[in-house]
């Protein structure tokens, strides 16, 4: 069985995290993001090295709201896909969402069936927060909240994605 390390990203690792997104974002499953946006973020990413140290996956964590989170660019290449890789960073990026203290965590994805094996169902009512926290929300400048809150002026970004959420 392979095995896999998974660690913080670093900045060194931006090249290796295009490279892993640029053929899921051909396939129009994952957006492609330019390279500063990777760097802005690098702090949420982790990264999951083979035993050679290659890496073969990435995904990220990003806060929206006190008890809520988004897992992002959740990418593994194309040869390991189905041994493992994206559970293990799954795991990780849960691990890091219970212990900045949130409680839910979403993704937007078209993998549906990874997603529900690892506990996470389809989000009935997109509404997942009270009216309040929405309308805190909305000021946020972010585009994955604005995904997450279904605005209208992203919906041609958000490639039909499938909305899943997980209580911790």
């Amino acid at each position: 069985m392979n095995t896999y390390t998974v660690r913080s990203a670093k900045t060194s690792d931006v090249p290796a995290i295009r490279n892993l997104v640029r053929p899921l974002a051909e396939e129009r499953i994952l957006l492609d993001k330019e390279a500063v946006t990777y760097y802005e973020s690098i702090q949420e990413f982790v990264v999951a090295e083979d035993a050679d140290g290659n890496v073969v996956g990435c995904g990220g964590l990003h806060v929206i709201w006190e008890d809520i989170a988004e897992i992002r660019t959740l990418a593994t290449s194309n040869e390991l896909r189905g041994k493992g890789v994206g559970h293990v960073l799954l795991n990780e990026l849960l691990r890091r969402a219970r212990e900045v203290g949130v409680h839910r965590v979403f993704c937007l994805t078209f993998e549906v069936k990874f997603f529900e094996r690892q506990g996470f169902s389809v989000m009935a009512d997109q509404s997942a927060v009270d009216p309040a926290v929405y309308q805190e929300i909305l000021l946020s400048r972010d585009e994955g909240v604005a995904e997450f809150l279904d605005l209208a002026r992203v919906k041609p970004n958000t490639l039909g994605n499938t909305r899943m959420i997980i209580s911790l």
